[in-house]
């Protein structure tokens, strides 16, 4: 399936939320299972996944990447679950890649799998990637993941060897959990060159309710690095929600996700679509637009681009981890990351 137009006439409108917000970014999930089970994001046990015949196919998920491109979205980053469990990425990758307008199209991934796939998405067309990394203690790690920190820094350094730059570590900050590695995934990711983020618990589903004990508050982290770093503004480009610093004399950036302590509501320009074709328009509310029965019944382009914009009408203002807690009932793997 091919795509045609230019980047400059696929560009030229943009897509903006009811509250002026211009939306250019879509986090796309290819799957809601995992390989992992991180106790933050899927409970013991679970298989209530989405059953494949729900599942967006290729040219399914290229159809709605291009309505989103046509109006103006850039930048496109491939989630799961898992992205990495889907079988023949690489395939679709290619697909995406070739789509007019698109300008960064990027992969978050927990790495156990990347080792031999890296270079292939590289390749493919994957040009960053963002991945999980909560601790660099085996035993820990496992117990937090339930996974195998060896082959999660194997496709670490495979993404890295492969040049898929800026590699990105995302940790997630728990109180009384990891926050004595916090210095230490600071020292590793200046000796590989590797980009840092901490982020905040969020309450998603009941395990986010579980989590909560664990919360910290990342102003307190950073107050806690600049004891032993010398932290100075910093910028990076992408379009996500990271405040960050660098640190003096090394090239390492660090980024702080701050969803409680700071939401960033004010300036979302993002939207997530799930692996069986819903639109989540918010990560902290249940608003929704279903785009795959409008896919099965044979849809138009044009009729696409206005699905889109009435699935946009219904972004709300902000988030209300806060406040209220215990109003996302879905799980982080279902909504995409």
């Amino acid at each position: 399936m091919s795509y045609t137009g230019s980047k400059e006439s696929a560009n030229a409108v943009k897509l903006m939320d009811p509250f002026g917000r211009h939306i250019d970014y879509l986090r796309l999930s290819v799957t809601d299972k995992c390989n992992m089970r991180c106790f933050y994001c899927l409970p013991p046990g679970f298989k209530n996944f989405e059953v494949p015949q729900h599942w967006l196919t290729f040219d399914e998920i290229t159809r709605v990447v291009n309505a989103f491109t046509s109006l103006g979205v850039s930048r496109v980053r491939i989630t799961g679950g898992e992205p990495l469990l889907r079988k023949d990425l690489p395939q679709l990758v290619t697909q995406l890649h070739n789509l007019p307008g698109l300008a960064d199209l990027s992969l978050s991934t927990n790495a156990a799998l990347l080792e031999s796939s890296a270079i292939h998405l590289k390749q493919a067309g994957i040009t960053r990637v963002n991945i999980s990394l909560d601790s660099l203690k085996p035993n820990r790690f496992k117990k937090i993941t339930g996974g195998s920190l060896k082959h999660t820094l194997k496709g670490l350094m495979a993404a890295k060897n492969a040049n898929l730059k800026p590699v990105k570590i995302n940790m997630l900050a728990m109180k009384g959990v990891n926050d004595d590695e916090f210095e230490d995934m600071v020292n590793f990711c200046i000796e590989h060159g590797f980009t840092l983020r901490f982020i905040e618990v969020m309450p998603m589903g009941s395990t986010g309710q579980g989590a909560a004990s664990q919360y910290l508050d990342l102003q307190e982290v950073k107050k806690t690095l600049a004891k032993q770093f010398t932290l100075i503004p910093g910028m990076m480009p992408g379009g996500g929600p990271a405040r960050y610093v660098q640190v003096d004399g090394t090239d390492l950036k660090i980024g702080f996700i701050t969803p409680i302590s700071q939401h960033f509501c004010e300036t979302c320009n993002r939207v997530r679509l799930s692996v069986d074709g819903t639109l989540y328009l918010c990560l902290g509310n249940e608003h929704k637009f279903e785009l795959r029965p409008l896919l099965r019944e044979g849809i138009s382009d044009q009729g696409l681009q206005e699905a889109v914009h009435q699935a946009l009408a219904l972004k709300p203002e902000r988030h209300y981890f806060k406040e209220q807690p215990e109003k996302v009932v879905r799980f982080m793997s279902m909504t995409g990351g």
